[in-house]
């Protein structure tokens, strides 16, 4: 019980979480990767994703779980420490204090909202851009259903600025939850911040590529 209600324990719970998270930003930045080798790859993992059937639901309810954790603790953390110390966010002494770190709480709910409006896009597929259609094999054309989603400019923006405020958010995310759980020191967390900037900048260049290519017509049906 003390790991909910302790200080300490509420940051173990979303370091935690957040590590689960980044695991998932990772793989599915590879599976997401498909899409540059060409339409038949990513449609094949995509049907390779919908014949796992229930593992798949498993493994969204287990990160949703993860989400709600990492936000849940990551509000009451913040709020405690603004009562205590108004208008600043609570980082430990040993990290330097960077607009990435100053500002965790903002990109994280800015991305909580990219995240919602990202499902109601391509995995709920309610919103009106969307293009349902079969590839020449009968599978679900992903391929197609994302460029002509990501052609739309105003939704390629939203794409590439949502992907530079996950770079914000992991960059000082990572070094964070490594300090957190007791596994940096002086020595090494130079390493862990060159560490946390160069996954984050992956994740920028990997993820922010698609809708860059996309407009400018490299990729496209």
């Amino acid at each position: 019980m003390s790991l909910l209600t302790s200080s300490v324990g509420r940051k173990v719970l979303m370091a935690l979480s957040g590590f689960f998270l980044l695991g998932f930003v990772i793989v599915h930045l590879i599976g997401n990767s498909t899409i540059f080798v060409g339409s038949d790859w990513i449609n094949a993992y995509a049907q390779h994703l919908h014949d796992l059937g229930p593992f798949v639901w498993v493994f969204r309810a287990f990160m949703l779980f993860m989400l709600s954790i990492h936000i849940l603790f990551g509000v009451i953390l913040t709020l405690e420490n603004w009562g205590a110390n108004p208008g600043k966010y609570a980082v430990n002494k040993k990290l330097k204090v960077t607009f990435a770190s100053k500002t965790m709480i903002w990109t994280g709910l800015l991305l909580l909202a990219f995240i919602v409006g990202h499902l109601l896009q391509f995995t709920l597929r309610v919103t009106p851009d969307i293009v349902l259609t079969a590839d020449e094999v009968g599978r679900f054309d992903v391929f197609t259903m994302v460029v002509s989603s990501l052609r739309i400019t105003l939704i390629a923006a939203f794409y590439i600025l949502a992907m530079i405020i996950l770079f914000l958010h992991t960059s000082h995310g990572i070094q964070s939850f490594l300090q957190t759980l007791g596994m940096s020191n002086d020595k090494l967390q130079p390493r862990y911040n060159l560490a946390g900037y160069l996954i984050s900048t992956l994740f920028l260049v990997g993820y922010g590529a698609i809708p860059v290519l996309i407009l400018t017509g490299i990729l496209a049906k």
